[in-house]
């Protein structure tokens, strides 16, 4: 088992690079382990946090329980039936790292989630989803360890009640389990997606008629770094409020005030999707800056850290960006990212 750390600094553990401390923190490479650290006298009643690469999160303040940062390993080839291949990933496996083993195999259906920051192991916690794919298009089953008991139990699609940027892990079972490994269901021949955004445009500038998982990953990632900045450079959680969705009529009466107003379909019956980036951006926030905080010039919907800002004064930027597109448009925006 790994060292139990007090008074742990998770500064370099959260892409915002803000300061805030863990009572206690241990990072686990295994079952044993993390059933081990669950045990402890120390630990016990104490919060829990289970820390993928901090790239949704966003701390306010000092962390008074318990951080686990998840490590654990390993991608394999579960099997396959005459449409989908089986593979099982560990929670600790770098996301895209992930997206690029399963491109080098030919295993399709993730391309489009390509260079989304973070860990196999939170995707499903957030439904992550980018471009016209979310994980639960691609999604099997997971595996998770029960907090209280540490029995491993598996989730199926249907158990995790995957919604927009959510689950059953955000709500009824928070808290509760741990996700261990995540078996995905990858397509052995490509359903290409280049409806969404301007994939396909980027494409056609790259002289690719008929794309490739490849060149679909390519076009991606090529588009996610001109719009969103490096963490390492300018700290970032990416998209810090969820899109909007609201009811047709209340889409159909902001579009006749604002024409130019981007909608998406949405899963949800008689629900319209909004852009909040677009939202945001009619506020006067693009680009803004205030002290050491602010939002990207390139796209509003992320707000960043110039350098040496507190969480706090993080949130206190957000809040007022919710403030005004309440006022403007009478919409309340939702955080994407974890706030705590």
């Amino acid at each position: 088992m790994g060292e139990l750390l007090a008074n742990y600094s998770l500064k370099s553990l959260n892409t915002f690079g803000v300061e805030a401390k863990a009572r206690y923190f241990m990072e686990v490479s295994s079952l044993e382990a993390l059933r081990a650290v669950l045990q402890l006298p120390e630990v016990k009643n104490l919060p829990l946090l289970v820390l993928g690469e901090g790239s949704n999160v966003l701390f306010t303040r000092h962390f008074e329980g318990l951080v686990l940062k998840i490590n654990l390993k390993g991608i394999k080839f579960l099997g396959k039936d005459s449409q989908f291949y089986y593979i099982q990933a560990a929670a600790g496996e770098n996301w895209h790292q992930f997206v690029q083993t399963c491109l080098a195999n030919h295993w399709a259906g993730v391309e489009n989630l390509s260079l989304i920051p973070g860990t196999v192991g939170a995707a499903p916690v957030q439904n992550i989803g980018a471009y016209g794919v979310e994980l639960k298009d691609v999604f099997y089953q997971l595996e998770a360890v029960d907090i209280t008991s540490g029995k491993l139990c598996v989730f199926s699609k249907q158990d995790c009640q995957f919604g927009y940027r959510d689950s059953i892990f955000k709500r009824q079972v928070k808290g509760k389990y741990i996700i261990t490994s995540v078996t995905f269901q990858l397509f052995q021949e490509p359903r290409i997606n280049i409806s969404y955004g301007n994939v396909k445009q980027t494409l056609a500038e790259m002289g690719i008629t008929q794309p490739t998982i490849w060149d679909v990953s390519r076009a991606i990632i090529h588009i996610r770094q001109s719009k969103l900045p490096c963490p390492t450079r300018l700290g970032n959680a990416g998209s810090f409020f969820k899109n909007p969705e609201v009811p047709q009529e209340q889409a159909t009466f902001l579009k006749s005030l604002y024409p130019h107003m981007p909608f998406y379909p949405s899963e949800k019956p008689g629900k319209v999707k909004l852009a909040a980036g677009w939202l945001i951006e009619q506020c006067g926030w693009k680009g803004k800056r205030i002290g050491k905080v602010g939002t990207y010039d390139r796209q509003a919907l992320v707000v960043v850290n110039y350098g040496g800002a507190s969480g706090a004064e993080i949130w206190q930027l957000a809040e007022q960006i919710r403030a005004s597109v309440a006022e403007k448009f009478n919409l309340w925006l939702e955080p994407e990212v974890q706030v705590f």
